[in-house]
């Protein structure tokens, strides 16, 4: 049977929406398949159909999307930003939506629409598809959030961090690497490492340690802190502390170097080896004083039948002002002085070398305690004033056919003299100024008898003055009666058992102030 025109031409027709209706069908099936929402909304921008993925990705069933406008679905903001969409005849790809679950929570799809147009030019409808990115947007967020952080971390850092590709160029330059080599980071990056930081004179060894480590995958200066010199925009050199680390990435690697500007400490441990250089030589120097003080202390005790005497000192620091000295004056008489230098260590340590030099130069004279303490002050006096320091000294001379004493006391602490035949102790004092506050002065000197058995204790003001840890003194009282239980001992034994007790008082066995402790006992 043959149709007529009209016939075959609505029949054409007829097939050709048959295979649309099929294409579509087909395309509906593939975007099921892959999990992604098709849709198709009107010329307003009504859903006029939706796939079931729309239940996978926002919650909600298919009828209970078909015939809400697409911004009903969208968050506040993208609701005002995108309403001009739908009455648009433009295309529109990977416009990322911002979408309310049907639970609460946000859902960002990656939105592709087309507009169908029939051939007179009329929009009909819009078709398209939203895949669900919301992972990978939170991902990325992520991941930008982690380089923001990584970023911050690099330019608040206090060490410069520079980092370098296989090819020996510049990647990265942070806001320290400026400070300290003075390019900027855009002038730096994209530059040669070694002709920007290296001195010329290490730039081969550099090249040649990157080429060696590309090739072996070891190198000697990797993973380690390392000091080096490094260079300056303005061809100035300076000492660094770095450490460079290699990373692989794909089939390369890239270097992170740490660096640290280390010339304040290269400085520090330049005056520091000087310093201990002139220690050295200032204890070696000390070490010579030492002995040269303790040489001129009294080697030994002087013991004979009528009397013994002996001393000792405990200098604060390693040399003293503290003087002490025993001596026959002739063959009848014996000199004794106990003296103190205000301060201690080496300048009145220099004071009492020269008080000991000045009383061993009139030894071979006849003089009195008055006599020769007045003598010593106007030697004294203008090197004492010149330096401002001042002497006390106490003199006792011991006539050993007479036992007779004389004393003079230049302000000094009175000795101690204990009796057998009496229950306390008597100070032994004079008036007299201390050495080196004024020229020609006048001391008086008292003379008394002894008897045997008299003990004189003669002492320096740093163990009366000497604290126990709650800081109680040692005291004048407390000195006399250990004094007197220790009377009956030889000289040598009250000056240990002094000493003793005092260290135990004070629990310690350094003080403040120099110590010294001499006794003279007749037999």
């Amino acid at each position: 049977m043959k149709l007529n025109g009209s016939e075959d031409s609505r029949f054409r027709c007829q097939d050709v929406e048959s295979a649309l209706k099929e294409s579509e069908e087909r395309f509906r099936q593939m975007a099921e398949m892959t999990g992604e929402w098709l849709w198709e909304q009107d010329q307003r921008g009504y859903y006029i159909y939706s796939s079931s993925a729309v239940k996978q990705i926002l919650g909600y069933k298919p009828s209970d999307v078909i015939g809400k406008h697409y911004t009903v679905l969208l968050t506040a903001q993208d609701q005002a930003e995108q309403h001009a969409y739908s009455t648009s005849r433009q295309p529109f790809y990977a416009l990322v939506n911002h979408y309310r679950h049907k639970d609460g929570h946000l859902v960002f799809t990656e939105s592709t629409g087309l507009p169908i147009i029939d051939a007179s030019g009329e929009l009909l409808k819009w078709r398209g598809v939203d895949r669900d990115i919301t992972v990978r947007k939170h991902f990325q967020d992520a991941l930008i959030e982690s380089e923001k952080r990584t970023r911050l971390i690099i330019e608040s850092a206090l060490s410069a961090i520079v980092i370098m590709d296989a090819y020996g160029l510049i990647t990265d330059w942070n806001y320290q690497a400026e400070k300290m080599f003075g390019w900027s980071a855009s002038e730096a990056i994209g530059q040669h490492l070694a002709d920007l930081i290296i001195p010329p004179r290490f730039r081969n060894s550099h090249r040649q340690g990157l080429q060696h480590f590309l090739h072996t995958g070891s190198g000697s200066l990797l993973n380690q802190l390392l000091e080096h010199i490094a260079l300056r925009r303005d061809g100035s050199e300076f000492p660094v502390e770095l450490s460079i680390a290699p990373l692989k990435l794909g089939n390369s690697y890239i270097f992170s170097g740490f660096i640290n500007d280390i010339t304040a400490r290269k400085s520090a441990e330049q005056n520091l080896r000087e310093a201990q250089v002139t220690l050295a030589i200032a204890q070696s120097e000390i070490n010579i004083a030492q002995r040269i003080q303790a040489s001129l202390s009294p080697s030994a005790p002087i013991k004979s039948a009528q009397f013994e005497v002996t001393g000792h000192c405990l200098p604060a620091a390693q040399v003293g002002g503290d003087y002490f000295d025993y001596f026959f004056r002739g063959e009848q008489q014996l000199d004794m002085i106990v003296a103190d230098v205000s301060g201690h260590s080496i300048g009145p340590a220099l004071f009492m070398v020269e008080t000991r030099s000045a009383i061993r130069a009139q030894a071979k004279r006849l003089g009195t305690p008055m006599e020769t303490v007045g003598l010593l002050n106007n030697f004294l006096f203008e090197d004492l004033d010149n330096a401002d320091y001042f002497i006390s000294l106490f003199y006792l001379q011991y006539d050993i056919n007479s036992q007779q004493l004389r004393f003079a006391n230049a302000g000094h602490p009175p000795p101690l003299l204990f009796s057998p035949q009496q229950t306390v102790c008597r100070q032994l004092d004079a008036d007299g100024m201390v050495l080196g506050v004024r020229k020609d002065v006048s001391f008086e000197e008292k003379t008394l008898m002894l008897s045997s058995g008299d003990v004189i204790l003669l002492y320096t003001d740093g163990l009366t003055e000497a604290e126990s840890p709650d800081g109680e003194f040692f005291g004048i009282q407390r000195l006399s009666q250990l004094f007197m239980s220790l009377a009956h001992y030889p000289p040598e034994e009250i000056v240990a058992g002094l000493l003793k007790h005092l260290k135990q008082f004070c629990q310690t066995a350094a003080f403040k102030d120099d110590i010294t402790v001499m006794v003279f006992k007749l037999v």
